[in-house]
């Protein structure tokens, strides 16, 4: 068995790796770390073999793999010393605060051979695995758009909202680094980023209104939206192609799923009834999406494969501090 210890058990920890993790055969969550008192219940409750333990009593446990999903402000500090202890670790996204702090734990696992990988789970939405599929029927891609779009009018006691720079919060940092994985997971290497960010809701901190324009080395331009007051919400997807478009709303019902307590081993996990529209005008046909996947990502890890290659997300975060730039500056910034 893979012992395997998680570090907080917030929303990241609560709704996506616990579930997950005790969803993959082969793994066993042996220690939760969170300090606060309703949440070790809930923990208890819901994985009653683990231990539930400080931080520093999880980095003294005989542990094979241990898992960041703690704030952001944490990630670093984490991360270091799994690499440190010699255990292989996962780290929830954003990676971390910085693409430099990111290359340096990059460069710390590869020297001592540690085995590090991204929680990007949302290559694994059902949505985004369908345009992975009916993308070579499009012909030439020229312009890719997505969008995350919520509607929370008010701000949130919770981190993501915090104004600190070592807090990495606001949406860019987010579902921007969800929006531009996905991109470059598609289309490769960013060339030249502009951004509009904006604070749009009463009391915010943090950028809560963005649209990042990528340009990819292959000419490729990705449009990505992010909004926490979106009161109606755009496609999900929009790919347009020399020979055809493909579109489909909503979204992933995966973290629902989850949320509500069902598992991938559910005989109908993934399934969604939602569909998309792929042609041209009023000739497009229905398309299916596909099934949505996140057990994959530690399955992967399980199987003793990296399922997220951490350089991806050291470049992710270069095209993100290059939208703050673009934003703040107001001008195109080429990486």
């Amino acid at each position: 068995m893979t012992r395997v210890g998680l570090l907080g058990y917030g929303i990241a920890g609560r709704v996506f790796h616990a579930p997950l993790i005790s969803s993959t055969e082969g793994m066993d969550l042996a220690a939760i770390v969170t300090a606060n008192p309703e949440r070790q219940a809930q923990a208890r409750a819901a994985h009653p073999d683990a231990k539930i333990v400080t931080a520093d009593e999880l980095f003294e446990l005989d542990l094979d793999l241990i898992v960041v999903g703690t704030p952001n402000r944490t990630h670093v500090e984490y991360a270091r010393r799994a690499i440190d202890k010699g255990v292989a670790v996962v780290v929830d996204k954003p990676f971390a605060p910085s693409s430099a702090e990111a290359a340096e734990l990059v460069a710390a696992a590869q020297a001592k051979g540690v085995p590090l990988t991204v929680f990007q789970n949302r290559r694994w939405d059902s949505d985004f695995l369908t345009v992975r599929k009916i993308l070579g029927r499009l012909g030439e891609i020229r312009r890719f758009e997505s969008r995350y779009e919520r509607w929370v009018p008010e701000i949130w006691d919770n981190w993501r909202e915090f104004g600190a720079p070592e807090e990495a919060g606001g949406l860019l940092y987010d579902l921007g680094a969800h929006l531009v994985d996905q991109a470059v997971q598609l289309f490769g290497p960013v060339r030249t980023v502009y951004a509009e960010l904006d604070l749009r809701r009463p009391g915010v901190q943090v950028d809560d209104d963005v649209f990042v324009a990528l340009t990819h080395e292959n000419g490729v331009r990705s449009h990505l939206w992010a909004n926490a007051h979106a009161a109606h919400h755009g496609p999900r997807f929009r790919v347009l192609g020399s020979e055809g478009a493909f579109v489909v709303s909503g979204m992933d019902e995966q973290e629902d799923a989850l949320d509500a307590g069902r598992r991938p081993t559910d005989p109908s996990w993934g399934y969604e009834t939602r569909t998309g529209q792929l042609g041209v005008l009023g000739e497009t046909v229905e398309v299916p999406v596909e099934l949505g996947a996140y057990e994959t990502f530690y399955s992967e890890l399980q199987a003793g494969r990296i399922p997220v290659d951490p350089a991806g997300a050291v470049h992710a975060l270069q095209v993100i501090e290059a939208a703050f730039t673009s934003a703040r500056e107001n001008r195109v910034v080429a990486l």
